[in-house]
Formats: C-alpha cells, sequence, structure tokens
C-alpha cells in the first residue's frame, strides 16, 4: 500500500516536485549538481549494468554493508535474553529494549552530520566499528545481565552510524546513473545475506553468552574497520570529489 501510495506522492525529479516553489527547485538542482550527476538525463543502459558487475569495488561495498547488517539485525535476537536475565518482563522488558537503539538514533544523526560537513566516510566507519569491536568484548568477557547490557549500547552506539555510512559510499563515489542504481541494488542484495546467516549464529541453545554469535560477528566488524581504514590510505574510488577517504 505505501509503495502505490508513494508512486503519486514521491516526484522522480525536483524539477518535476510540484510542492517546490521555483527558488526552492534551483536550490535544489544547484546542491544536486554540485554533490553528483544525478541531475544529468541519463537513460537506462545494459552496459552500466556490465561495469558495475564487473567492478570490483562494488562488491566490496556489497561486502562491507553484509559485515554491518549482520550486527544490526542479530542485536534483536539477543537483547530480549540479557532483558530478561535483569529479571525484567512484559512493560519493563520493552521499556529496556529502547536504550540502545535511542544511543543509536543520537550516534547515528551526529555522525552522518559530521560526516557530511567533513565530506569524509572511511574515519567515521572505522570510529564506528572500533566502538563496535569494544561493545563485542564487554559481551563476551561479562558475565553479569547488566555488563551485556552495557555491551550491547556501546555496540548499537557504532554499528548503526558505521551502517549509515556504509550505505553512502556508493552513492558518493559511483559514477553514471546505472551504475549507481545497480551498485545500491548489489550492495542491498549482498549486505542482506548477512542476517540470514546471522539468524543460525544466534540459537537458544547457546543462550545466555552466546559466544558462537558474539564470536563470529566480532570478526565481520573487524573486516570492516580494516577495509575502511584501507580505503583511508588508498582511496577505493577517484572522482572529482573523493568521499571515500
Amino acid at each position: 500500500m505505501v509503495s502505490v501510495a508513494a508512486y503519486f506522492f514521491v516526484y522522480d525529479y525536483p524539477a518535476t516536485a510540484k510542492f517546490l516553489t521555483p527558488e526552492e527547485k534551483e536550490y535544489v538542482i544547484a546542491r544536486l549538481k554540485d554533490d553528483s550527476d544525478a541531475t544529468r538525463n541519463e537513460k537506462f543502459s545494459w552496459d552500466g549494468v556490465i561495469r558495475a558487475l564487473k567492478d570490483p569495488k562494488i562488491w566490496l561495498y556489497g561486502f562491507c554493508f553484509q559485515t554491518m547488517a549482520m550486527p544490526i539485525y542479530t542485536l534483536s535476537l539477543f537483547l530480549p535474553t540479557i532483558i530478561s536475565e535483569l529479571g525484567y518482563t512484559a512493560a519493563q522488558a520493552q521499556l529496556l529494549s529502547i536504550p540502545p537503539y535511542a544511543v543509536a538514533f543520537i550516534t547515528t544523526m551526529s555522525v552522518a552530520l559530521v560526516a557530511e560537513k567533513k565530506k569524509r566516510r572511511a574515519p567515521f566507519i572505522i570510529g564506528g566499528s572500533i566502538v563496535a569491536i569494544i561493545g563485542y568484548v564487554v559481551l563476551l568477557t561479562s558475565k553479569r545481565p547488566l555488563v551485556g547490557y552495557a555491551g550491547t549500547i556501546i555496540v548499537a552506539g557504532g554499528v548503526f552510524p558505521a551502517t549509515a555510512v556504509v550505505l553512502s559510499w556508493p552513492a558518493n563515489n559511483v559514477s553514471g546513473q546505472t551504475k549507481r542504481a545497480t551498485a545500491s541494488a548489489m550492495q542491498i542484495s549482498i549486505g542482506d545475506i548477512g542476517p540470514i546467516i546471522g539468524t543460525q549464529l544466534y540459537r537458544p541453545k547457546w543462550s545466555p553468552r552466546h559466544f558462537v554469535g558474539h564470536g563470529t560477528v566480532q570478526p565481520f566488524v573487524i573486516y570492516l574497520r580494516n577495509s575502511a581504514l584501507n580505503s583511508y590510505v588508498r582511496p577505493l574510488v577517484t572522482s572529482p570529489r573523493i568521499f571515500s577517504s
């Protein structure tokens, strides 16, 4: 239902948006031109699709998102166990599930604003990954539920902003509308394999410590940090405006 409604309310380009004034349209188009080739009238081409499929960097974008999608989606698999160990149920347990995501909201919005202002992506991915790694160390080593709960908040505070920045990488770096659209689709498709794997790592028989899950997810986050660090030293893509480094 939402997609059907969106067809009538979401406009393709600022120039066709009826709710914008002429001055607002001009302003938005100028910003888009300064940021990328999004305003260029480019028709779909299979050549752009093939170039995306052949570009190893596009696949790396997908694997980077996969390393973040796994911890994000698996967070909800072990958080209820920790809250239950704290002795809370029903409405109180629901309320205790809010703080990790509240912290994630604050860190994600803050990082997004600063990353856009600094025109940098990799340093913030590295920083968020390091915070998430610390959180998983706390989860792996703690025996007290309250400490594990704190570790979950640390993980959420690091992994969510890193994911947001990872998702913006191909949109900023890939040139050509068809290739960029294909890159975004590939990134989401490859990345969503992570949650499928994650559901098999957090099984009831391994609770409440979940050594298998935490011990498997943490190396994925370390992989992302190393990938971002490598791109910070040697940018993945050379473009008029470098966002990789």
